[in-house]
């Protein structure tokens, strides 16, 4: 039995139990102790971290109210809130059902095997009280047996496996606690002294869990380390919850949590020390997740401070909270032990293709990718890589630029880093909201110079980013390969069944010839032969058509190489 009650009552009190299996659908029981007379209720539209509308509503069911054991009626107000005219001041129950089909880290999910959720998709907001205590009750589900329960929530009184009371001080954190439960591998560890868990859903049989917890275990201490020193992180305590499914990649960071889903393949095998790119990948959301902790957690942007949870939330910032942390994500495990300079440099690599090959970064600044999220980086189409840039990907390679700029300033007179940035931040910003203007502040602090005329390039501006030049003062060579073919053509393709094409890219071969299709895209070349124009029998929407596509010259993509170790281990290493 485990105990840590803040007050010996909640307001606000939450049951929720499994209504059907088969039907994929949680009953949850919603009483409110003093309720308005015209008490409003809302479900939110969004879950932070995820910059998508996604419309929890439609998947809740049969709302019915109850007050001293009579029903009320419950108005519709419009797609997400309701209203419920009620005495005030007596107990007021909301009874309803969550169609849960949704297998990702964002919603919820429950069948005979698994239940997830996520409190965004799940828990009625009540008007009015976000900020009282808020009550979970889990019982024991009498449908399956051997299931258990892992979530970030304080527990106040609940048995072995977990089910039972839980207690969040006001509705924000209830929504940021998601909750895993089901029959599933758990291993713990401690991190700077602090207890960490991780639960995985699904696992095979050849599941390695000893050496996942062993190097998520360096992650944390790695991260711990970078933003504190010595000293105990903000958090008491940690939940990692991963799902392994057949197809599926991503992750969603909570205050003292996080959702992650991956492929089986993704997972380290008992027997085998090498490490699969899969494994590495897994490694690195890890790391991604983690760091967001502190970035994006506590420090946040400062349009987040209070969250709307019925409509966008719109910031420029993601640059930094995502670009950011994706460059540190990796460069963690690079300092943890997890990669060497040959495997950092290889997804650095693929991080420099990704922006270079995507004619959007000369249309929209990361600034406008930050602020577009919810209609662009989350809806994307054939055309999203002309229009866009990611603002994770261009976002890292702007930290990435600070840093190395940073480092080849300071050398002369002290040595001063993006760590030294992020820990400033850290300070300034009392682990809350953030402005851009403090991001200014801190560069200037570290640098002893105006970062001004490099945040209007990088980040509000179109143009190129100094890669090369900054790589190469840090002992990075790069090195000029031949693009593939489909990247000549400017072509992004599936090749499993023929060639079929997801993306022209703009100002190509492909986009003047006006797209085509073949079986092998290798078989262009194979009978061209020398040729310079080709003719290309295309079907589309059911017709033939004869496209003349004229070959472009030979083209190249970057490959970043070890030139000199002292400086690259200079840069990649902790500071002392």
């Amino acid at each position: 039995m485990a105990s840590a009650s803040r007050t010996p009552s909640a307001p606000l009190h939450y049951r929720v139990e499994i209504g059907a299996l088969q039907a994929h659908l949680f009953q949850v029981t919603l009483t409110i102790a003093q309720p308005a007379a015209l008490q409003r209720v809302s479900l939110p539209g969004w879950i932070p971290g995820s910059y998508l509308v996604r419309e929890f509503s439609k998947s809740l069911q049969n709302l019915e109210a109850l007050q001293n054991g009579a029903p009320l009626a419950a108005l519709q107000l419009d797609k997400a809130s309701w209203q419920i005219a009620c005495a005030p001041g007596q107990p007021l129950t909301l009874c309803y059902a969550v169609y849960a089909h949704d297998n990702s880290v964002r919603s919820a999910w429950l069948d005979a095997n698994r239940g997830f959720f996520n409190g965004t998709s799940l828990f009625l907001k009540v008007d009015g009280q976000e900020a009282a205590p808020h009550r979970l009750e889990l019982p024991a589900p009498k449908a399956v047996k051997g299931w258990s329960v892992a979530t970030g929530l304080v527990p106040q009184k609940i048995n072995a496996q977990g089910f039972g009371l839980y207690e969040a001080a006001n509705y924000d954190e209830l929504v940021d606690c998601p909750v895993e439960m089901g029959v599933f591998w758990s291993g713990s560890f401690k991190a700077r002294g602090v207890p960490h868990r991780f639960v995985v859903a699904g696992a095979p049989p050849s599941f390695d869990g000893e050496r996942l917890l062993a190097d998520t275990q360096k992650i944390c201490e790695t991260e711990i380390r970078f933003w504190h020193g010595n000293k105990k992180p903000p958090h008491a305590n940690y939940l990692f919850m991963l799902n392994v499914v057949d197809e599926g990649y991503g992750g969603l960071e909570h205050r003292n949590s996080t959702a992650l889903i991956c492929t089986r393949k993704d997972l380290p095998r008992l027997g085998d020390a090498k490490t699969s790119d899969g494994y590495t990948t897994l490694r690195g959301l890890i790391s991604h997740e983690y760091f967001h902790t502190w970035n994006v957690k506590r420090l946040r942007p400062a349009e987040f401070e209070r969250y709307d949870y019925g409509q966008e939330n719109y910031t420029e910032l993601l640059w930094f909270f995502e670009g950011f942390t994706s460059y540190y994500d990796d460069l963690l495990l690079r300092r943890a032990g997890l990669l060497d300079n040959a495997g950092y440099l290889k997804l650095l690599t693929k991080t420099v293709n990704q922006v270079l090959q995507a004619p959007g970064r000369l249309v929209q600044s990361v600034a406008e990718a930050s602020f577009d999220a919810w209609v662009k980086y989350y809806r994307p189409d054939e055309n999203t890589p002309n229009a866009t840039i990611s603002y994770y990907a261009k976002g890292a390679l702007v930290a990435l630029c600070c840093d190395l700029t940073l480092r080849a300033e300071g050398r002369a007179s002290h040595n001063a880093t993006l760590d030294d940035v992020m820990r400033d931040l850290w300070k300034r910003c009392k682990a809350g909201p953030l402005r851009e203007a403090d991001v200014a502040k801190a560069l200037q602090a570290a640098g002893g110079r105006a970062f001004a005329s490099e945040l209007q390039d990088w980040v509000h501006g179109k143009g190129e980013l100094p890669l090369k030049e900054l790589l190469e003062k840090h002992g990075v060579a790069v090195q000029q390969e031949p693009a593939q073919l489909a990247q000549r053509l400017g072509l992004r393709v599936s090749e499993t069944q023929g060639v079929q094409i997801k993306t022209v890219l703009r100002d190509s071969a492909a986009e003047r010839a006006g797209g085509w299709r073949m079986s092998r895209l290798d078989d262009l070349l194979l009978y061209a032969g020398a040729a310079e124009k080709v003719v290309a029998l295309v079907a589309r929407d059911k017709r033939l058509l004869q496209l003349e596509l004229t070959l472009p010259p030979a083209q190249t993509t970057w490959r970043l190489a070890l030139q000199d170790a002292a400086l690259l281990n200079a840069w990649l290493d902790a500071a002392d």
